[in-house]
């Protein structure tokens, strides 16, 4: 593994998308999953008050007494919150449904838009990436993800309501590189939920090579009952059935986007 002096700051990643279902936080849990296997340290910030990724990564919500919400609001540090996932091998900084009265609690505060980036900032030397898994709404929780994040990776499926959703999403990272953070990019669409079988997924996802080009991952996520399965037994899908089909490509996804960004890919030792 790297070290923080070799490496000084983490490269931080939202995972969002203003439409919910489309596997968001599957995409988060299994990418979390699969750079920690590529030898990558790891954090996924847990930014939805579901607590979905949290107890996807094998963590009881109910018993994180110390989570995200005090850390949003100044009452406890990220390093005083974060739970390891032990079927994941990943840090998890844990949410449940607490989170909802950040919204109210930060709207009050001076830099309100900015209090998760100041937390993440005290332990961005202990990792290598960052994921922020986003609520499917343009809420002030998500403006903070967006505005500490180096990128956006969106998870879509190729339909054709979910086009216009994109559209959406992506005029709202615009507005955010604009106003809030000069950092931003678009680092890559996924295609996830794919059955190549049905001829509309396959001329939604020519749509979006034809507009994005290499905007676009190479690696397809494909519908898969393994990766469904994978959060009831409270561990990611690339754990959880490393054989499946689900697995191999978020496995596959997971290099690429090392790749994407100029990493080098290790495989951790078993």
């Amino acid at each position: 593994m790297t070290t923080a002096s070799q490496n000084p700051s983490a490269r931080v990643f939202c995972v969002a998308n203003q439409k919910g279902g489309v596997g968001k936080t599957t995409t988060a849990i299994n990418l979390a999953a699969a750079l920690s296997i590529y030898g990558q340290r790891v954090l996924l910030v847990d930014l939805d008050p579901q607590g979905n990724a949290t107890m996807g990564s094998g963590i009881d919500k109910n018993l994180a007494t110390v989570n995200l919400y005090q850390v949003l609001i100044g009452e406890a540090r990220v390093a005083d919150a974060r739970l390891r996932s032990e079927t994941g091998r990943y840090d998890v900084l844990p949410s449940n449904r607490d989170l909802s009265g950040a919204e109210i609690d930060l709207v009050g505060m001076e830099n309100r838009e900015m209090q998760l980036k100041s937390a993440l900032a005290q332990v961005s030397d202990e990792y290598d990436f960052i994921l922020i898994d986003c609520p499917p709404t343009l809420s002030l929780l998500t403006l903070n993800g967006l505005a500490c994040a180096h990128g956006v990776v969106i998870p879509m499926q190729c339909e054709y309501f979910a086009l216009e959703g994109l559209s959406d999403l992506v005029n709202s990272i615009k507005r955010i590189y604009r106003n809030l953070n000069t950092s931003l990019e678009l680092i890559g669409l996924l295609r996830v939920m794919f059955d190549q079988r049905v001829t509309l997924q396959q001329q939604v996802s020519e749509q979006l090579i034809s507009h994005f080009g290499d905007k676009v991952f190479k690696t397809v996520i494909p519908r898969n009952v393994r990766l469904a399965e994978a959060p009831s037994h409270g561990m990611p899908g690339v754990v959880y059935d490393k054989s499946s089909r689900g697995a191999k490509a978020y496995l596959q996804f997971g290099e690429e986007l090392i790749r994407r960004v100029g990493g080098r890919v290790r495989r951790r030792a078993a």
